[in-house]
C-alpha cells in the first residue's frame, strides 16, 4: 500500500519569530505537544528549530535559555517536500540529507504540514517498509 506524505504528516506548524527565547520556544513546544518550530524573520521562513536543537545546541554548551534566541541555534536550510510525494520519498529526503523532519507543501508551495521520522514509525509496518 502506497502511503502519502499528507497521509503522515502533523498538520500543526507553529511559527516563532527568531527574536523568540528558547524558554519560550520550549514552554510552546510543551503546551502544543510538538517537537519543532519554524522560526520567522518578519513574515518570511528563516529556520527550524526542534527540541533537541535546544538540548544539543543550546543546553548541553551552557547558553542561557532565558536570553539565547531561536535565531542564534536555528538549522537555516528549509527542506520541503510535497504532500503528494510518498511517504518512502520522504524518509529517502530525510535519508539523503540527513535531517528528522522535513516541512511539507501543497503545489503551490505553501506550507501545509511537517512530517518527522516518528510520524513515519507510527504507520502500520506495512506502510513504513
Amino acid at each position: 500500500m502506497v502511503r502519502l506524505v499528507a497521509d503522515a504528516m502533523t498538520r500543526q506548524v507553529v511559527y516563532l519569530p527568531e527574536d523568540t527565547s528558547l524558554d519560550e520556544a520550549a514552554q510552546a513546544m510543551r503546551d502544543q505537544g510538538i517537537g519543532d518550530v519554524v522560526v520567522t524573520r518578519g513574515p518570511t521562513m528563516a529556520g527550524i528549530v526542534t527540541d533537541r536543537d535546544i538540548v544539543v545546541r543550546a543546553v548541553a554548551e551552557g547558553l542561557p535559555t532565558r536570553t539565547t534566541t531561536l535565531g542564534a541555534i536555528a538549522s537555516r536550510e528549509l527542506i520541503m517536500i510535497e504532500q503528494s510525494a510518498t511517504v518512502e520519498e520522504s524518509v529517502q529526503a530525510m535519508r539523503d540529507r540527513g535531517v528528522r523532519r522535513l516541512l511539507v507543501c501543497d503545489a503551490d508551495r505553501k506550507v501545509v504540514g511537517i512530517i518527522s521520522l516518528s510520524d513515519v514509525a507510527l504507520l502500520p509496518t506495512s506502510a513504513a517498509a
